[in-house]
């Protein structure tokens, strides 16, 4: 079994900062892609960041230069440091993975569970 579980979230001010953890782990064989994604109340999940196991890193338009993605490879971990933030930040945000699992031969979508991210002054 295999399970992504985040850390960090809660409420911040106007122009604060947070950082998101989230580790996986069980029995993975290999990931390529991790990222995190937010949804707010009444809308569709979005994108918020992705990065490679290279480190290169994509970025949604209204978190460029706000926030910065990075993971540790050995700790099959990716991190959200979010700088600056806004009241429309206000958002569940959900890692995602996209992994193989030991006995498998194929990449899948993996979830966490969410963790809220309040921006409120």
């Amino acid at each position: 079994q295999v399970q992504l579980v985040e850390s960090g979230g809660g409420l911040a001010q106007p122009g604060g900062s947070l950082r998101l953890s989230c580790a996986a782990s069980g029995s993975i064989f290999s990931i390529n892609v991790m990222g995190w994604y937010r949804q707010a109340p009444d809308k569709g999940r979005e994108l918020v960041a992705t990065i490679i196991t290279g480190g290169s890193a994509k970025y949604e338009d209204s978190v460029k230069g706000r926030f910065t993605i990075s993971r540790d490879n050995a700790k099959n971990a990716v991190y959200l440091q979010m700088n600056s933030l806004k009241a429309e930040d206000t958002a569940v945000y959900y890692c995602n993975a996209i992994m193989r699992v030991l006995g498998s031969q194929t990449y899948r979508n993996y979830w966490g569970q969410g963790t809220q991210v309040t921006v409120s002054s």
